[in-house]
């Protein structure tokens, strides 16, 4: 008996230290989607507008593209469709991930209400470093 429960034991060990950390399926999966390559990337400076840089990262965790595909002429369909249905805050703006000038943008993008200071700060930065850029281009978002 003390046999058969020595080799159990053992068993058992093999199992739980060797076979279970090697089924994938059992693991949860918390890997980012993955994008291709953008033609370009920024930096985005998450010291400098905190409070818009934590809703791009809790958006682009939820799934939404870390990358923009410049649509300008878009911007102001998106904008309407994103903001459906969502009210206005008093004190707060309502900032959308992706950006309404992304192709990827509107009707499912992500809205948190953020101050009015972080957020446009944050418009005011991105517009300045994309100015240069054409329609069209892709946009790898990078949060340091």
């Amino acid at each position: 008996m003390k046999r058969k429960s020595s080799i159990f034991a053992l068993l058992l060990a093999v199992i739980v230290l060797f076979i279970i950390p090697r089924l994938d399926f059992l693991k949860e999966q918390t890997e980012a989607p993955v994008y291709g390559e953008a033609d370009y990337s920024i930096h985005f400076p998450t010291d400098r507008f905190p409070k818009t840089a934590r809703h791009i990262k809790e958006a682009i965790e939820a799934g939404k593209s870390p990358v923009c595909t410049i649509d300008r002429d878009g911007a102001d369909e998106n904008r309407k469709a994103s903001l459906k249905g969502i009210d206005t805050k008093k004190g707060f703006d309502r900032d959308e991930w992706p950006m309404a000038m992304c192709a990827e943008g509107g009707e499912n993008a992500d809205i948190a209400y953020i101050t009015p200071s972080d957020n446009r700060g944050a418009g005011a930065w991105v517009s300045n470093q994309l100015e240069d850029y054409p329609d069209g281009a892709t946009v790898m978002f990078i949060m340091k």
